[in-house]
Order: C-alpha cells, then sequence, then structure tokens
C-alpha cells in the first residue's frame, strides 16, 4: 500500500482505517519530507507491518551508501535506488538485510518522454538493459511497470523480483500515469508483486477497497 500524504497523521488514519488489512507499505519523498518519516517507519515495524523506503536514491555513491546505512539500521524490508552501477553498488554494499530494487523507468514516462530526454532506445529495451545491470550487480528485483514484465519475465533470469507500481482499475486511469495496468493485467504479465495507492486511498471505503482488490488477487492465484 502506497502512502502518497504530505504529513504522518493523515497516512496513521489510513494505516488504522485499513487495521490488518494491509501488512506492507511504502513510504515516499512526500512522508519523507514531512519530518516524520522514521517515526512512521519505526511505527509501523512495531505493529507488525513491512516497510518499503521509496526514496529512489540518485545521487554520489558515497552519499547513498550512508543514506542507505541509516534505512538498513531502520530495518526497512526495501529501498529504491535510481542510478548507474556505481550508485547501485553503493547502495548494496550497506544495504544489511534490506532489499535493494533498482530503479527501471518511471511509470509516467513514455516513448515520447525517453526521446525528448535523448535516450536512443524505446522503453522495453531500456528496463531490460537497466534490469540485467541491476541483477548482475546484486539487486533483489526492478521496479518496473507491468507493461515490460513480460519481456522481464522472457530476457532477465526468474530471480529477478518484478514490483509493479501504477496499478489502476480498469475504469480509473485518468492521472499522470502512462503506463499503467490493473490487477489482473499485471499479475497475468509476470508481476511478483504490485503496488496500489489512490484507487484505496481515495476511495469512499478504503476497506472495501482494499478487500477487493485482495479477493481480486486470491481469485488469481487460486
Amino acid at each position: 500500500m502506497r502512502l502518497t500524504y504530505p504529513d504522518a497523521e493523515s497516512a496513521r488514519r489510513l494505516i488504522n482505517t485499513l487495521g490488518e488489512q494491509v501488512r506492507f507499505y511504502k513510504l515516499g519523498l512526500e512522508l519523507f519530507l514531512s519530518g516524520a518519516y522514521f517515526e512512521l517507519a519505526d511505527e509501523l515495524r512495531a505493529r507488525g507491518k513491512r516497510v518499503f523506503a521509496d526514496l529512489k536514491l540518485f545521487d554520489i555513491p558515497a552519499t547513498v551508501a550512508r543514506a542507505t546505512a541509516q534505512l538498513a539500521r531502520r530495518q526497512v524490508d526495501y529501498l529504491t535506488v535510481h542510478g548507474n552501477d556505481a550508485i547501485l553498488e553503493a547502495a548494496l554494499a550497506e544495504r544489511g538485510d534490506m532489499a535493494i530494487l533498482a530503479v527501471t523507468v518511471l511509470t509516467s514516462l513514455d516513448q515520447g518522454d525517453l526521446d525528448d530526454l535523448g535516450f536512443d532506445c524505446d522503453v522495453e529495451q531500456l528496463v531490460i538493459s537497466r534490469a540485467r545491470r541491476a541483477l548482475a550487480l546484486g539487486c533483489a528485483g526492478v521496479i518496473s511497470s507491468g507493461l515490460e514484465a513480460p519481456a522481464l519475465r522472457r530476457e532477465v533470469d526468474h530471480r529477478l523480483l518484478v514490483v509493479c507500481p501504477g496499478i489502476r482499475p480498469v475504469a480509473n486511469r485518468a492521472d499522470e500515469q502512462k503506463r499503467t495496468l490493473s490487477v489482473r493485467e499485471a499479475f497475468a504479465a509476470g508481476a511478483d508483486q504490485i503496488v496500489v495507492g489512490r484507487p484505496i486511498r481515495d476511495a469512499a471505503d478504503p476497506g472495501a477497497a482494499a478487500a477487493a482488490i485482495q479477493d481480486e488477487i486470491s481469485y488469481i492465484f487460486s
């Protein structure tokens, strides 16, 4: 469950609403800037929840190494890193028991965006290239749109954990995310795990929305 709030209290309200329905929470940059990031992460751990630090670390290797070490001491489960081999290696060296997930291509970017940025390849080629490098370096997995999951399963080792954000109900895809899939589509494509945020957070009844998604996942794997 992706917690996208500017303050910890709003996040706590949703966590309390969802109770035991959700056991894994992704905390991103918004909450980090609230000043209560580590406090909230510690609270989640105390409640038996798993913590996914989605900070997409991208800085000089020494800075990334020190930041990763701090997160590892907090017993964070997953950390996202967005960078080249040296940056990934720096994070991996200080990860402790934490899983490092390499960001491939943001789900808010499409082919036109890559062209504008000067990339001489298509989205799928870039995702595969970055995933191969991440696996070779020792990353546990990658963050990728479900649209590229079939290619990852075909072209990259199956040991690689494929985590897919940008999950949207079929009837609700009108936001800045450009490369999205539904729950069913993502798992059919080869996702190991999915990240859901707005479809639950913005629902009239977040608990019911979470239960509906969990029921759909159970049905898919039954």
